[in-house]
């Protein structure tokens, strides 16, 4: 068993229950262009690797394709949208303050690697975690590959001075746990989020945790056994 250096946190369905404000920004965008809406359940398989994936899940098929250029004036506008609601409904998950500020006590280095991009994703810790200490908040940068490539994490976790291989990752979809293995890191899925069990064991999850409440434990046994 490996020692643990340090904790990177996916952020929205991770740490954040964001679902409702995409989905509202993602079906504004929709209803302005005139295509079909979705029920906020169908955004738990649009989000997850940002603004331009989500609405080229969320438009009909083959449609973001034939839109071309315009698909940059659709995200542009999803962006406006949801930067007047991002705060609305979103909400940290129960139990997520408490676990953040215990690992802050013990010491444990603690990040956040997004694809919300980078100037949404700064403001959007602050709001929500303004007492929690994180060592960087990392959203989606122009040039640099998003999840699940490795880059990000890599990254950070030069910045930090701590090797991936003593890392955990902990998120809520399949992009998290490849990103994880892609990077080097232990990877840790969270059912708390929008995917479910299945979709995280079958991308390289050796952990599962069922509330934050859990991760503490998680910590500890690995301090344990190493």
């Amino acid at each position: 068993m490996r020692n643990i250096e340090a904790i990177f946190f996916d952020l929205d369905g991770t740490l954040v229950n964001s679902l409702a404000d995409l989905a509202e920004a993602g079906n504004a965008v929709l209803a302005e262009a005139g295509y079909p809406l979705h029920p906020l359940d169908a955004y738990r398989m649009f989000v997850g690797s940002g603004p331009e994936v989500l609405l080229r899940r969320a438009l009909p098929a083959g449609e973001a394709d034939r839109l071309g250029a315009r698909l940059k004036t659709l995200c542009q506008r999803f962006g406006e949208i949801y930067n007047t609601r991002w705060n609305r409904e979103s909400r940290p998950y129960g139990g997520m303050p408490e676990a953040l500020a215990a690992l802050n006590r013990r010491g444990m280095p603690i990040a956040v690697v997004t694809n919300k991009p980078q100037d949404w994703a700064e403001p959007f810790v602050r709001y929500f975690y303004p007492d929690v200490a994180f060592a960087e908040v990392r959203g989606l940068r122009p040039g640099v590959p998003k999840k699940p490539a490795p880059d990000g994490v890599l990254a950070v976790a030069a910045n930090m001075g701590v090797a991936t291989k003593d890392c955990l990752f902990l998120g809520d979809t399949n992009v998290d746990m490849k990103t994880a293995v892609n990077s080097g890191c232990f990877p840790v899925g969270v059912t708390w989020g929008f995917r479910d069990r299945r979709e995280l064991v079958d991308a390289g999850a050796k952990a599962l945790l069922d509330e934050p409440g859990d991760i503490i434990p998680l910590m500890d046994r690995f301090l344990s056994e190493n």
